[in-house]
């Protein structure tokens, strides 16, 4: 895959189909193989593009604390090598905080806004689920110093296996996802952690104004599925959905449902 010189370090990305411009942003650890299930079908209608975060992957992995403003960063300056002015932007999970920072610092960057599985922070209805929290070790009115003590590869040790509903899937995609967490090695996942605790975005949500679909399923047991109900309150004129029984993972578990909400809110006027 080709590789791009951004914000001074090496992003790895794939461009694949034409038409408008997709960006797809991955969650925490992820990598773009995250994305199988979308790109197959958007590629049909657009011009996708994923990459790995800083991080993980075979992009670099700096070490310190990442940002999400760092993040977006990362992707316009991924734009800006491909030359592409503006972009549809879908991110989820920790992804979708990425998709925030894009949207509140570089709105002119957007066509339309998809934030999925994902949460604004700050708030006691937004961000980590108690079952997450509990599988952590933590109490639910922990602080940010707290969720920072975990060690690093607990958190994801924690979450693949919340991330689905499904048993197989529950079985075999966190199995695959904790393997290339160690591989990947912890340097970028301190990073990126930092960026996701770090995060609230409450009161700048409000300011976003461009097009925006909020999606979520109504059983996500990583992050509360009230996030998105709280992002789509602040955003003015959010479509919400709320895909019952879907899980964090719904791009995965429900791609069917998830591609045509994504598809339909992207073709639409």
């Amino acid at each position: 895959m080709p590789v791009a010189k951004v914000n001074g370090i090496n992003i790895n990305y794939r461009v694949q189909g034409k038409g408008e411009p997709l960006v797809l942003i991955s969650g925490y650890s992820s990598d773009q193989s995250g994305w199988i299930f979308q790109t197959g079908a958007f590629k049909k209608y657009y011009l996708v593009i994923t990459f790995d975060n800083r991080g993980v992957g075979k992009t670099d992995k700096p070490s310190g604390a990442y940002s999400m403003k760092m993040m977006a960063d990362d992707t316009v300056g991924l734009m800006n090598h491909l030359g592409i002015k503006k972009a549809h932007i879908l991110g989820i999970s920790s992804g979708g905080l990425v998709a925030q920072a894009l949207a509140i610092n570089y709105p002119e960057r957007i066509n339309k806004l998809v934030l999925a599985s994902t949460d604004a922070g700050g708030d006691e209805s937004s961000g980590i689920s108690p079952e997450w929290l509990k599988a952590l070790g933590l109490r639910e009115d922990c602080t940010d110093d707290d969720v920072r003590s975990i060690p690093i590869l607990k958190i994801g040790d924690t979450v693949y296996p919340l991330a689905f509903n499904r048993p197989l899937f529950r079985i075999i995609f966190p199995l695959l996802a904790k393997i290339k967490a160690r591989l990947n090695g912890t340097i970028g996942l301190h990073g990126q952690w930092e960026a996701f605790v770090g995060h609230n975005t409450l009161n700048n949500l409000p300011a976003v104004k461009v097009p925006t679909l909020v999606i979520t399923g109504t059983k996500d047991r990583a992050i509360k599925p009230s996030s998105s109900d709280v992002i789509a309150k602040l955003i003015p004129n959010a479509k919400l959905v709320k895909v019952e029984g879907g899980s964090h993972a719904l791009n995965i578990e429900m791609r069917s449902r998830f591609n045509k909400e994504v598809l339909d809110f992207l073709k639409s006027e």
